[in-house]
């Protein structure tokens, strides 16, 4: 079975849509782990069929949270505003009957649902990336087998940088791209600018690596 989970906080508005694109089957869950949205998000989720978690803020937490609660052997960790592109499953299923990763974890291709030309530059860039030091981050996705992600301790509760935590542990050699668009919404990029908001992430991704606490990023973020 594959778990399907996703971390929400007031999500009522973006949740329907990353549902809808989910479809759905005998052999998938859908858990949704909420930090105590006041939205209307649990309701909808609940409609949606999918299992609610109920626990602490912080999308880390949240993570670990859903993933203790899933009962499938492989695990897509997804967040609330992305959505799956058609076929996605076929990608899933190609990457789960390939043995040699079972000790792999797997991540969807970036992409933006804005036609500006400089959201085609930021895939561009974000495909390099992932490519170059196998960053990719949460809102690509991650597809991992149940024993592998515990083996490797799973998500930490830290309140930012947790996909980059748990990517580097997993390490570039075992991280697999997988021929499925996760299409995030470009609301962040719009309102900040393109420019000023990649030049913030990548100052507080750098500050990470120098060892600055995520929960001091996390009050600049």
């Amino acid at each position: 079975m594959l778990s399907i989970v996703i971390p929400t906080l007031n999500e009522a508005a973006r949740l329907p849509a990353t549902l809808a694109a989910l479809g759905g089957g005998p052999q998938m869950e859908i858990v949704i782990s909420d930090g105590g949205s006041e939205d209307g998000t649990v309701a909808l989720a609940q409609e949606a069929g999918a299992r609610i978690v109920a626990g602490s803020r912080g999308r880390g937490a949240q993570l670990a949270a859903g993933a203790a609660a899933a009962a499938g052997d492989r695990l897509l960790f997804l967040h609330a505003d992305t959505r799956l592109g058609a076929g996605w499953q076929s990608g899933a299923d190609a990457f789960v009957a390939d043995p040699r990763n079972r000790q792999r974890a797997g991540y969807a291709r970036f992409r933006l649902d804005d036609p500006d030309p400089r959201a085609r530059t930021l895939e561009a860039r974000v495909a390099w990336r992932c490519r170059r030091f196998g960053l990719p981050y949460g809102d690509q996705g991650l597809l991992i087998g149940r024993d592998f992600y515990r083996a490797l301790g799973g998500y930490r509760p830290i309140p930012l940088f947790e996909d980059v935590d748990l990517v580097r542990r997993i390490g570039r050699r075992r991280l697999v791209p997988l021929d499925i668009d996760a299409i995030t919404g470009a609301d962040r990029f719009v309102r900040a600018g393109y420019r000023r908001r990649s030049a913030a992430n990548l100052i507080l991704l750098s500050l990470y690596f120098f060892g600055v606490p995520p929960a001091w990023l996390a009050r600049l973020y």
